[in-house]
């Protein structure tokens, strides 16, 4: 029985397992996507390159046909007018392997996940800090011996 092959663990070695026209393909994308978000760190997930910053940012996988793009579905939704030629689904678009892939397009959904998903992650920190500051206590007596309050502000 022959063993499956081991998946990879790294962007590098997911692009590696590629042959050289596929590899060339995968490299650029990920070439714009780490321009566009310097901050976010790499990882496989899903079984695919990722890019993570305060979540996944966007995801990129060769198929036989195409280079799959994730950009999860409000980055389809946000440039849906520029990605109206290929094909796609909710959250992922499909760039032909045998036409340029839009370079300038990829860079530009990411850019827009940065903004997203950094925007999520202030809303929620702010969120949170806001229920930790209006914090239930037990109802007590005060030196007085008057029962306060048992919400703080």
């Amino acid at each position: 029985m022959q063993e499956k092959p081991e998946a990879p663990t790294t962007i590098d070695a997911y692009i590696a397992g590629f042959e050289p026209p596929i590899r060339k393909l995968l490299e650029e994308v990920r070439a714009v996507v780490k321009k566009a978000a310097p901050q976010a760190t790499e990882k496989i997930s899903y079984q695919m390159p990722t890019f993570f910053l305060e979540g996944n940012l966007v995801h990129f996988a060769a198929f036989r046909n195409h280079i799959g793009f994730y950009p999860t579905p409000t980055g389809i939704e946000e440039f849906a007018k520029d990605l109206a030629s290929y094909k796609g689904a909710k959250g992922s678009v499909q760039f032909p392997i045998d036409k340029p892939l839009p370079l300038d397009l990829i860079r530009r959904i990411t850019e827009y996940r940065v903004d997203e998903n950094l925007a999520l992650a202030k809303a929620k920190a702010e969120a949170k800090a806001k229920a930790k500051k209006k914090t239930t206590v037990p109802a007590r007596l005060s030196a007085k011996g008057k029962k306060t309050s048992g919400v703080v502000d």
